[in-house]
């Protein structure tokens, strides 16, 4: 895998053992003086000393946003080089942080640091086109399927939709599996009959200048949400769950279900696939109503 920039010296990821990293919330050193610290590179940011010092103080962000993002891609994907990456993501976002916003540091520096990952790993060039075409593929299978029984089809179904044996769709989920990270400027089509398109990224709320008719969007599409995750079949119910409400990694929810890493891996990546079919599915009732 080709090589982003590494940081040398005390910013190394090595350091981050020496800044107290550890699992976010918690691992962020407490300091005392973090406000005055704040208040001071603010009326001076060419000052080294204060940023590498706020640097150090928030560097436990990047290895928890980096072991986060690391849980889904490739062995061969180091997090150190990961670390590295986010890194960079946080010192823009220290360098651009202003305090007098209504927003938390960490709130902000998360979202910077996951960008900043991001965007080096799809630099990379790392998913083939056939892995998201293949998703394509097994999401509009998984509608079609879903819309003539009237429950979730089973992987057998699945298959046999696809015309593929299930070891050969399990080997699929799992490569998908690790694409899902890069896809976030995937273009999906608001209704099943064609039309608009719209990038997942783009409907990320924009905290700045929230509109009513955005804020009504956002509830109609928190309500769709939440009724495609209670539809789902419970294993997959469960896994998204533990992944996106308790946080737990994939390792750690295999523990708890008793199954392999790699098949937690595979039921996130059904549960999300069933649920951007089902939310394709609202959408293109809304239009039709």
């Amino acid at each position: 895998m080709a090589r982003g920039p590494r940081l040398q010296g005390p910013l190394a990821p090595g350091a981050l053992k020496s800044a107290g990293a550890g699992p976010y919330p918690s691992a962020v050193a407490q300091v005392d003086d973090t406000q005055a610290l704040w208040l001071e590179f603010g009326q001076d940011k060419t000052n080294k000393t204060l940023r590498d010092r706020l640097i150090l103080t928030y560097a436990p962000l990047v290895k928890y946003v980096a072991g986060r993002l690391g849980s889904g891609l490739p062995a061969h994907v180091e997090e150190g080089d990961l670390v590295s990456y986010g890194l960079l993501g946080l010192i823009g976002a220290i360098e651009r942080y202003d305090p007098g916003r209504d927003i938390k540091f960490e709130t902000y520096a998360i979202a910077r640091i996951k960008g900043a990952i991001i965007d080096e790993l799809r630099a990379m060039d790392w998913v083939p086109r056939s892995v998201r075409a293949r998703a394509r593929h097994i999401e509009r299978a998984m509608a079609e399927l879903e819309a003539k029984l009237h429950r979730a089809p089973s992987d057998a179904e699945i298959a046999g939709k696809l015309g593929i044996e299930v070891e050969e769709l399990e080997d699929s989920l799992t490569e998908i599996s690790r694409s899902s990270i890069a896809a976030l400027d995937e273009l999906w089509t608001i209704s099943s009959s064609g039309g608009d398109q719209v990038a997942l990224i783009d409907t990320i709320e924009d905290t700045q200048g929230p509109e009513p008719q955005s804020a009504l969007a956002q509830t109609e599409l928190k309500e769709a949400l939440g009724e495609a995750i209670a539809r789902l079949p419970e294993r997959e119910k469960l896994v998204v769950t533990l992944y996106y409400y308790e946080e737990l990694t994939l390792r750690e929810i295999g523990e708890v279900l008793g199954v392999t890493e790699s098949r937690v891996s595979q039921l996130h990546t059904k549960a999300i696939l069933r649920l951007k079919a089902r939310l394709a599915g609202a959408g293109s009732r809304r239009d039709d109503d």
